[in-house]
């Protein structure tokens, strides 16, 4: 190995414990009320040496929301190969886009806030881009279940691949959030279950797909 590439990997070795770091300290005590010192403490660095890996807190929380997208996009890949036809493999990518807000919610709530940010990605080399990026490559695994259902006729030929796929991740990031913030009002107000309201609401996406 040469000292180039010896130095590259401890570079990346460096940002990954940095992250790891920032996890901890974000996901215990929330974005909102951390600080790059509380994760130059959690490093065991000091504050300009996270600078030199990440611009800003926010930089920081968007590696973070990086690291699951790759995460989801990992386990919509495994998703697609169970099935065959395009409409099982949509409602597939469903099932698995709701598992990753179950095993993985402070992942979630990153990307929350990475949807709700206005950032800039004409920056080829900063986080923000590769995170657009990675999304993508995520919603495109949908595109493509969608194009295919079309092609083996287990999804209505007269809808727009990418318009239907951004619908449908909108709908059902949408509900997931609904639960994850009024799932004790909807239990004891109307005796509803969470989980029932999301495979009702895959349910209703699948039979509005079916051809």
């Amino acid at each position: 190995m040469g000292i180039a590439e010896r130095k590259e990997r401890e570079k990346e070795r460096r940002r990954n414990e940095i992250i790891d770091a920032a996890e901890r300290v974000f996901f215990s005590k929330g974005w909102e009320n951390s600080s790059m010192d509380d994760v130059a403490e959690a490093a065991e660095l000091s504050k300009g040496t996270l600078y030199i890996y990440f611009k800003s807190k926010e930089d920081l929380y968007l590696a973070i929301h990086l690291r699951g997208n790759k995460i989801l996009k990992n386990m919509f890949e495994d998703a697609v190969k169970k099935h065959k036809k395009g409409l099982d493999q949509v409602r597939a990518i469903g099932d698995a886009y709701f598992n990753y807000y179950d095993q993985y919610p402070d992942y979630f709530n990153a990307m929350i806030y990475y949807e709700s940010r206005t950032l800039e990605f004409e920056d080829e080399n900063s986080i923000a881009r590769e995170c657009m990026l990675e999304g993508r490559a995520t919603i495109d695994i949908l595109v493509n279940a969608i194009v295919l259902g079309i092609k083996d006729g287990s999804i209505r030929s007269d809808i727009d691949p990418l318009k239907t796929a951004i619908s449908l991740w909108g709908q059902s990031t949408g509900i997931i959030q609904i639960i994850a913030l009024k799932s004790d009002i909807i239990s004891m107000h109307y005796s509803l279950k969470a989980y029932d309201i999301i495979e009702y609401t895959f349910a209703l996406i699948y039979q509005s797909l079916r051809k």
